[in-house]
């Protein structure tokens, strides 16, 4: 299978602009600059590409959505924060390919009418950011960005901004509210970025394996790119496997593949020969499968009907040994930890939820305690100004009401 996201990640010095350069890289850009912008869009909307960031809001859409009118100021940032317990897809692409993530932003900024672009990646992966810098001084120096990008009049200058490691910052509007130096708390919405964006201005938020993916439509076309995964979930994944299997990694697959070739065929099964327990699919948001439920496609609707996500393609693989409470423990901890406050809902329903979980944890809880976690959840869900108390009460929600006996017999 011809590779869209990794195809230069094991060539050696992949970092590298000359070899980038070798391997085809900047074409796309090249045939871009040549297309009126309006063109690029809708062959990007054509190719049906959708946020690779969790959300899978269709790529073209979101760029349609912002006015007609061109005159004001623009801004394309690329959200590279990977703070999703179990992701660590993008990291392969900024560290071991920084020019591909560089060349889709030039055109998606290219086709939008941005003129300056940020990459917000998290504060944590300052090795990351440094190769990202790098590889931006070497993009300047060949005009591939910066000012008349290759002759062609359209200037697009990219900075690199560390966040601080806040969970919450995922958001896009918690993250442009972080790039404006406020604290990273989601806003209202609407208005929606697309309108009122960074500084108040229009602007589009994007995923790096999104961004990514951009070069590959543009060189080979939206058709070929639907060749791969299927309909409503084109193109491929890079699938980040960890947990109890043999060769965790980062692997890239059509959309659709089957979780259960995932797990067993490319991550090599699981470790000392042990018994699967549970998968979750996306991340640690994503709502929890039991090892019955893994005959699943990887993709968007597919997860959805199966009362989960795919997310961001982190799989979690959990061996038949693993405590489910001590895992909805690590996670109520988590979101009550990550949880910016702003909305009452989110603030003190992950916090409740952390100490019932602690105590149902100990052996200190009683079968209320249970009913309360659930009643908690219910409560939570949809009541938050972002995704942050979804994610919590989904993710512990499912726990305790697939694996309830478990959490029984704590308390007995």
């Amino acid at each position: 299978m011809e590779k869209i996201l990794s195809r230069n990640i094991n060539v050696p010095d992949s970092q590298s602009l000359d070899v980038y350069i070798k391997r085809g890289g900047y074409d796309a850009l090249k045939k871009a600059l040549s297309l009126p912008s309006e063109k690029v869009i809708s062959i990007v909307a054509e190719s049906g590409l959708r946020g690779r960031g969790g959300a899978g809001f269709p790529a073209g859409m979101k760029w349609k959505l912002l006015p007609a009118d061109r005159t004001a100021a623009r801004y394309l940032i690329c959200n590279a924060d990977e703070g999703e317990p179990g992701t660590f897809k993008d990291r392969q692409i900024i560290e071991l390919d920084p020019h591909l993530l560089i060349e889709g932003m030039t055109i998606a900024a290219y086709a939008i009418g941005a003129c300056r672009g940020f990459i917000y990646i998290r504060g944590e992966y300052d090795w990351i950011a440094r190769v990202l810098v790098r590889a931006l001084r070497e993009a300047e120096d060949k005009g591939f960005s910066g000012v008349d990008i290759l002759n062609s009049g359209h200037q697009f200058c990219i900075d690199v901004f560390r966040g601080a490691g806040s969970y919450i910052c995922g958001e896009e509007t918690a993250l442009i509210e972080s790039l404006e130096g406020k604290a990273g708390r989601p806003r209202l919405k609407p208005p929606f970025p697309a309108a009122f964006g960074l500084y108040g201005q229009p602007t589009v938020v994007q995923n790096v394996a999104t961004l990514a993916s951009i070069p590959f439509i543009i060189n080979m076309g939206p058709d070929v790119f639907k060749s791969f995964g299927k309909p409503r979930s084109y193109g491929t994944m890079l699938f980040g496997i960890c947990g109890h299997v043999n060769k965790s990694g980062v692997y890239e697959y059509p959309m659709g593949t089957s979780l259960k070739k995932l797990i067993y065929e490319v991550a090599g099964g699981i470790k000392d020969n042990k018994k699967l327990k549970a998968v979750i699919p996306g991340g640690l948001s994503a709502p929890i499968l039991k090892a019955d439920e893994i005959d699943i496609e990887m993709d968007f609707d597919s997860l959805i009907a199966a009362g989960s996500i795919l997310g961001t393609g982190g799989i979690i693989v959990l061996d038949e040994d693993v405590s489910i409470p001590f895992v909805a423990q690590k996670a109520a901890r988590f979101f009550a930890h990550e949880s910016c406050g702003q909305c009452t809902p989110c603030r003190e329903g992950t916090s409740m939820l952390k100490l019932l979980i602690d105590r149902i944890a100990a052996a200190e809880g009683s079968l209320a305690d249970i009913e309360q976690v659930l009643r908690l959840c219910r409560y939570i869900k949809g009541s938050t100004l972002c995704a942050m108390g979804d994610a919590a009460a989904f993710s512990v929600g499912t726990m305790v009401k697939k694996f309830r006996e478990e959490f029984e017999a704590l308390v007995k």
